[in-house]
């Protein structure tokens, strides 16, 4: 087998996405390479066309423009070639700073004849201008939507047309999200919480635009219409009349009478920052991740919600392995992650499917056969996904993450599921109980709710939030009080409830009840539940109500940096009245064996940054990004492809490797799902 060439970073250092240089690890670097990959991937800039840290004439001062392009065309890179020059700055620089803001970028620009086009960014803050000549003679400078990519087609720019919709790369749309968050914040005067549900409102219209086919997008603004109050203002009316329209097709998540509140002049900059990217099409973990971060960050609450690491979640839905037809499950779905994961996963496995059935790779689709597959893949969210929160916000978190991720709004209900089944409000278990082809009046207690087959999920856990209310302890056998035989070795439940417990030791049970016979969860527990002497009763119930398939023990820092608890993923599988009853009658439990394994990397430290790969002397080191880049710089033809070696961080995270070693085990044990 050929080793993998690696190369060893230096301490402190950062490898330059363009030219391969190592740079300082600082935060405006951070900026830069963010742009870097835009220009590259969203843009489609080639790489030659680019220089880093280009040294300018002014005057006597020679000072460095952080990125410069060149036309395609151009064999001397000298100033007078420059097209478009860009400027990264850290977050704390403000766009006004007399040396280092906007004002810094128009003197370059105006030193170089030919620079038509310039941006200023920090990362929370975009300006784009583009330079012409007045009517006096003078330079002026005249506002952007964005700079023009390598085509050159100003356009769609202006008007973007589904044909020039860019998918979203790395983290540009979460850098997207979060500067349109933060304009609002401070624009219009909103708290953190609000201004969110105003870029909800805003995407949601972006959403419904996109998928408005055949109607020419309205989901847009120019230049010119951002940049004066009329513009702004017809930018309002034509997104409201969007949002009239989201009203009545998303009415479980929005009010007839709920509105826009932006400022016109707010909604035309966000819409101008959204309007380029096709939201459907973007892949699911680059949106996932923005979307979810940007979440978290505003709708966290104090009742435990911690959210679980995307890896985390991709690694117990691939060892769960939802099928296509059955029903999938998160009683705390937070902000959706465990569904949209799952829902990806199976939806994988339905083009594959699909694609076998009509004879032709995906790539090869025309737009009917693509329609048909979306109504395929709505068909089994409506009818399969489920997601319960008892947080209001939540719940519409996670409905639009659903619906940003092929429109499975519909099952995602706000409750306490913990309460008996017959306290759950009617409109919660009429929902369900027509979601799930039943009667409502089955939903009776917690013996009558075993409906789905799989259930991924992170219940909320910590003692602050412990359960008290006797109605509620007297469903579930795990709050009882229990004691240790010794004589036996066992634990035994006598009738005397607890006076409290913490929720996520009812989560198991309520998860359980709501299992099929037969049913699997993966569920992230602390591991108080699986190692702590005075918790051993717990762990006696799993094993008489569930083969214990998996043991994964979880990284300190998995849920750093907000939340220090050691955790661990467990996977079982409810057992059968028929296993149970074999047993009783046997007097003994089944003998089987467990998968466990130990996460050692989980990607990030404990304040929440990442960590990557290191050599035996503890250097970071680079290996090769397979991924080629068209640089069209020489011929002009497009089939020119010329690999561009790039090198990128190897990251330190053992999750994908779990799911692979899982599955031959299950092939070892016979376990067939």
């Amino acid at each position: 087998m050929n080793e993998t060439k690696v190369i060893v970073i230096p301490e402190g250092k950062i490898c330059d996405y363009i030219d391969g240089k190592f740079r300082n690890d600082t935060p405006e670097e951070y900026v830069r390479q963010t742009i870097e990959k835009r220009l590259i991937n969203e843009h489609k800039y080639a790489p030659g066309q680019i220089s880093v840290e280009y040294v300018l004439q002014i005057g006597s001062k020679k000072p460095r423009a952080d990125l410069v392009i060149f036309d395609k065309n151009c064999i001397n890179q000298v100033q007078e070639h420059i097209k478009l020059i860009i400027e990264c700055k850290k977050e704390t620089i403000d766009a006004r700073n007399m040396k280092e803001g906007v004002e810094q970028l128009k003197s370059y620009m105006s030193a170089c004849p030919n620079c038509e086009w310039g941006m200023w960014t920090n990362g929370k803050q975009k300006e784009v201008f583009r330079k012409y000549i007045n009517a006096q003679g003078n330079i002026a400078f005249m506002d952007y939507n964005d700079i023009p990519s390598a085509d050159g087609n100003l356009d769609h720019i202006n008007r973007p047309q589904r044909t020039s919709l860019k998918n979203a790369y790395a983290d540009n749309l979460l850098f997207v999200f979060k500067t349109c968050h933060n304009h609002i914040h401070i624009n219009d005067g909103l708290q953190k919480q609000p201004a969110f549900f105003e870029l909800l409102k805003v995407i949601f219209c972006k959403i419904e635009d996109e998928r408005n086919i055949p109607v020419p997008l309205e989901f847009y603004t120019t230049s010119e219409e951002r940049s004066n109050p009329d513009g702004q203002l017809t930018v309002y009316k034509r997104i409201v009349k969007i949002f009239e329209r989201v009203k009545k097709k998303y009415g479980k998540i929005f009010d007839a009478y709920d509105e826009i509140k932006l400022s016109p002049r707010s909604l035309a900059y966000i819409v101008s920052e959204i309007q380029k990217y096709s939201l459907l099409n973007t892949n699911v973990d680059i949106k996932g991740k923005a979307y979810e971060e940007i979440v978290g960050a505003n709708l966290r609450g104090d009742r435990g919600e911690f959210f679980t690491p995307r890896n985390v979640m991709k690694m117990v839905v691939e060892m769960i392995n939802p099928a296509i037809d059955e029903k999938v499950l998160d009683s705390s779905c937070g902000t959706g992650g465990f569904l949209v994961t799952a829902m990806t996963h199976v939806i994988l496995q339905l083009e594959k499917d699909y694609a076998d059935a009509i004879g032709i790779k995906k790539e090869d689709w025309d737009s009917d056969t693509l329609r048909v597959f979306q109504d395929k893949i709505s068909e089994m969210a409506a009818s399969n996904y489920f997601g319960f929160d008892i947080n209001p916000d939540l719940v519409k978190a996670t409905k639009m993450n659903m619906v940003m991720n092929n429109d499975g709004s519909g099952n995602i209900l706000q409750t306490n599921s913990l309460l008996p089944p017959h306290e759950w409000n009617d409109e919660f278990r009429t929902k369900l109980a027509e979601a799930l082809g039943i009667n409502k009046m089955e939903l009776r207690n917690h013996n009558t709710i075993g409906h789905f087959h799989v259930i991924v999920t992170n219940p909320p856990f910590g003692s602050k939030i412990p359960i008290k209310d006797k109605n509620v302890l007297e469903q579930y056998e795990l709050a009882h009080i229990w004691f240790n035989d010794r004589k036996s070795g066992t634990w035994i439940k006598t009738q005397k409830l607890q006076s409290s417990v913490p929720p996520e030791i009812l989560f198991i049970e309520r998860c359980t009840q709501l299992l099929v016979p037969g049913g699997r969860m993966g569920i992230v527990l602390p591991d108080s539940i699986l190692g702590s002497p005075g918790l051993g009763y717990i762990r006696e119930w799993l094993i008489q109500n569930h083969r214990i398939v998996a043991s994964i023990d979880l990284h300190a820092d998995t849920f750093q940096p907000r939340n220090g608890t050691q955790t661990s993923v467990l996977v079982l599988q409810k057992k059968t009245q028929e296993q149970k009853d074999m047993e009783e009658k046997s007097g003994k439990m089944s003998d089987y064996n467990i998968f466990m394994a130990m996460v050692e990397k989980i990607g990030h430290d404990k304040r929440g940054n990442p960590i990557f790969r290191r050599d035996k002397e503890g250097n970071e080191i680079l290996i090769p990004d397979t991924e080629q880049i068209s640089d069209q710089r020489e011929t002009g033809e497009p089939d020119n492809i010329i690999s561009h070696e790039r090198k990128k961080k190897a990251e330190d995270d053992q999750t994908p490797d779990v799911p692979v070693i899982f599955a031959e085990w299950k092939r070892q044990e016979g376990i067939a799902w």
